[in-house]
């Protein structure tokens, strides 16, 4: 794991701004108490983040280095899953100066539900786990410790994130019959309800079976406007790779179409 201090939090402390004559100091002492009264937050927060990565380096780049820029006390855990040599060479170019981020490969692909189960089961020990998509651009900090204090406000809050209306396979719908789901690419999920819950899935949405559990024994899904935050690409990994589903997405598909 690397304790490299992030550069862009260097750059920030010794901006121009930080060392004006005593008119404007009071203000700059203000952001800099500020500051650090975030970080002591943050330092505080019982939350680690994820992302499951599959042979797109140069999105992962954009991924972390965004998402550290405003959380770089934050535990970050990237989570490879089987990509090819020269992809994962590339990667730890550059990774390992990151603050607080440690590379975790597997030596397949198992693809991305399975992966986030893994990391949550097998890797994590935080309260909370933050699963990121790795075709995002993190804009803006603060929603994560709004989102640990939601979900700690009623026991029964499972987890936070965008809502998604879906219908009995999964596929969108604007039906008000439909199930609500957390958005996969940017959601916070309590652990020790997770695990009691079925396990994400090698799935077009890989959280189905999981939160519709949750709502079956009486548990919450908290929506928060995670867009406001965080830029997400939309299949920028699956445009490149694809999704591996095979013959059962395939069927769903057609299933879903003909209203099976």
């Amino acid at each position: 794991m690397s304790k490299k201090v992030n550069g862009e939090l260097v750059k920030l402390l010794l901006s121009d701004d930080m060392i004006q004559v005593s008119s404007t100091y009071t203000s700059n002492s203000k952001e800099a108490t500020d500051e650090s009264t975030r970080e002591d937050v943050l330092s505080q927060l019982d939350l680690s983040a994820v992302i499951i990565h599959y042979q797109t380096p140069d999105l992962l780049k954009i991924a972390v280095e965004s998402f550290k820029r405003f959380y770089p006390q934050t535990p970050l855990y990237v989570v490879d899953n089987g990509s090819d040599s020269d992809v994962v060479d590339s990667v730890e170019d550059w990774i390992g100066s990151q603050s607080n981020t440690q590379w975790v490969r597997l030596p397949k692909n198992v693809y991305h539900g399975p992966a986030m189960d893994f990391a949550a089961r097998q890797i994590v020990k935080s309260k909370f786990v933050f699963f990121l998509d790795s075709d995002t651009e993190t804009k803006e900090g603060g929603f994560l410790e709004r989102i640990v204090e939601r979900l700690e406000s009623d026991e029964k809050n499972y987890a936070a994130g965008m809502f998604n209306r879906v219908n009995k396979r999964g596929f969108s719908t604007n039906n008000s019959s439909g199930e609500l789901i957390l958005q996969t690419p940017y959601m916070v999920v309590r652990r020790a309800l997770y695990l009691q819950f079925p396990p994400f899935i090698h799935h077009g949405q890989p959280t189905l079976q999981n939160f519709r559990e949750a709502w079956v024994k009486g548990f919450k899904l908290v929506e928060y406007p995670m867009s406001n935050y965080i830029d997400h690409l939309w299949r920028g990994t699956a445009r490149k790779t694809g999704y591996g589903l095979g013959w059962r997405a395939k069927l769903e598909y057609i299933l879903n179409k003909v209203g099976v």
